[in-house]
């Protein structure tokens, strides 16, 4: 999302951060009442349904001022001045400061996206990103393959990680996911096709500088690497050149890291159902098994990533990496009669399923409002206006239920999921999802 710039908040951007604090902010991760989250495009309505976490995409290359001619805020890293976008800083503390003034867990979503400004480009996208083909993505691998773009991330995130770990009135973040499902890089973390061990080495290189600029700011602020529900196969059947197996990814990434020196990165994970389309992921006895083998992550087994994470050599100082559902929703069917009750059912039961699983620290739903080009999928809270691109229109039975998950509102609002999900009880339905598959 883009925010207008205001010229009468010029004064007060037009400032360097030279200053590092002298000491990391030392306060503890947050505790929450519940693991309720959304990624959030209305605030003040997000704040109506009670969400606990909040997930925030923010452009890096829209950030990032190459000319230095919009008069915005700077940092200097190694002795280089780089400024950044008056209006997108502005935006970010619009979005940032609201949530976290309600005790609203913030996570940003560090991406690259094609600008079409040249220079922007260059210094923020891999130099392999493939543009105007058919089936990539707008989102670019972070560019690690020159210090200039090396510094001008650090940049990036030192001045972020400054600007939103202290009490400097512009709100606390404490979350930063590097990238999107970056084991499909040819469609989500473009550079262009290339081998896994290519791939690995550009993102634990930007992952690093991440989570050492955010150290030298907070503490306890969380690092996570993104990834798709693909386990044991790869994203649309594309080549070893355009993606990887999670599973794969997963133990190359750490791999990589310990050889480096390893570092304290959690994972941020998108357990879609599969097919995406089909939100009644109860019912998926092909794809969803209950072993480390299985072709997906869904809700159905996602306790396959928890206890996958549990083995040693991925280990954190002998602790598991954290884990937060930082993307993913469920399809209404337009086109079947109880396609929103469906819907509704599908979030209902995969709440109860997150819930109950420990090492998971947050479940933040996609859509707050359907989006038009998404696919033609209808994974929003509430309905797109006709004609519009991603406008409120009118609120889902979904969203009553999420607004009483985590509530003592829960029970009775959920009630009517059980006969949508075959099951008598909530204990039922949550030992339906772990029967063996036939």
């Amino acid at each position: 999302m883009r925010f207008a710039f205001c010229s009468a908040l010029t004064g007060m951007f037009v400032w360097s951060c030279l200053a590092m604090a002298e000491q990391p902010n030392a306060e503890p991760f947050p505790v929450t009442p519940n693991k309720k989250g959304l990624q959030v495009q209305m605030i003040e309505d997000a704040v109506a349904l009670g969400v606990q976490h909040a997930a925030l995409n923010v452009d890096l290359t829209r950030l990032i001022d190459p000319t230095g001619k919009e008069g915005g805020p700077t940092w200097e890293v190694n002795g280089q001045r780089y400024a950044f976008s008056p209006g997108q800083v502005a935006g970010i503390d619009a979005r940032v400061k609201p949530l976290s003034d309600r005790n609203i867990v913030v996570t940003l979503i560090l991406l690259t996206y094609a600008s079409g400004d040249v220079e922007r480009d260059r210094l923020m996208l891999h130099p392999d990103y493939a543009a105007s083909q058919p089936t990539t993505g707008p989102i670019g691998m972070f560019q690690m393959t020159t210090d200039e773009g090396k510094e001008a991330l650090q940049a990036c995130i030192e001045f972020l990680a400054n600007r939103y770990s202290s009490d400097s009135g512009h709100g606390r973040v404490w979350g930063y996911i590097c990238g999107n499902e970056v084991n499909s890089h040819w469609f989500w973390a473009n550079m262009g096709k290339a081998e896994p061990e290519a791939v690995i080495d550009q993102y634990q290189q930007a992952v690093r500088i991440i989570h050492e600029a955010v150290r030298k700011f907070s503490e306890h602020a969380r690092v996570y690497i993104s990834m798709d529900h693909c386990w044991n196969l790869r994203y649309a059947a594309g080549s070893p050149q355009q993606c990887m197996a999670g599973r794969e990814f997963l133990d190359r990434f750490a791999a990589a890291a310990r050889q480096q020196g390893d570092f304290d990165w959690h994972v941020a994970y998108h357990p879609y159902p599969e097919p995406l389309p089909n939100p009644r992921f109860w019912l998926d006895t092909r794809h969803s098994l209950h072993h480390a083998e299985t072709p997906v992550i869904t809700f159905r087994n996602l306790q396959v990533l928890t206890d996958y994470l549990q083995r040693e050599p991925l280990q954190w100082e002998g602790q598991p990496r954290r884990v937060i559902l930082s993307e993913q929703g469920f399809h209404c069917d337009l086109s079947r009669p109880e396609g929103e009750l469906e819907q509704a059912a599908a979030y209902a039961l995969a709440y109860k399923k997150v819930d109950g699983l420990p090492g998971i620290d947050a479940f933040m739903l996609h859509r707050h409002t359907d989006h038009a080009e998404e696919g033609g999928l209808n994974l929003g809270l509430w309905t797109n206006k006709p004609g519009h691109i991603c406008t409120p229109d009118r609120k889902r039975k979904m969203y009553e239920v999420f607004q009483a998950a985590g509530t003592a509102g829960e029970d009775e609002a959920f009630q009517f999921a059980l006969p949508v999900i075959g099951a008598e009880n909530w204990e039922e339905a949550l030992g339906n999802l772990m029967q063996p598959q036939n």
